[in-house]
């Protein structure tokens, strides 16, 4: 998993948290609220998709006590996180961010790893050869 700083590259930082990938092992490193974790690709998607389906609306609409707090297990350790509502809708805006970066850097390696071939280009080419 990450864990030497070095091998991380930054993909996404705000004033809530940091998101770091680790080429060299395959991984994520989340930073929120002065806590670091290591995450595959598989735990992030999950996590992710946990913390998406956490309906912010009914929590604000909820009147009980319990209703200000959420209690989220942190994927492959023995740690959780206990957020507020505001807490919550900050780690739902950085995961958001984060899997973006993800898909644009997805993307960005796909362009430079295809030829770029321009049909008018080739065509000149080929007359003047």
């Amino acid at each position: 998993m990450c864990i030497q700083f070095n091998q991380l590259e930054e993909l996404y930082k705000s004033d809530i948290g940091e998101f770091y990938q680790c080429s060299f092992n395959n991984c994520y490193c989340l930073k929120f609220r002065g806590e670091q974790f290591a995450l595959t690709v598989s735990d992030f998607l999950c996590f992710k998709k946990e913390i998406d389906a956490i309906d912010i609306v009914s929590l604000l609409n909820d009147s009980t006590s319990r209703s200000d707090v959420v209690i989220i297990h942190s994927f492959r350790t023995k740690r959780f996180l206990l957020l507020n509502t505001l807490e919550l809708i900050q780690l739902k805006e950085l995961l958001a961010a984060a899997k973006f970066m993800i898909e644009l850097n997805s993307v960005i390696h796909e362009c430079f790893s295809t030829p770029f071939t321009c049909p008018l280009v080739d065509q000149h080419l080929h007359a003047n050869q």
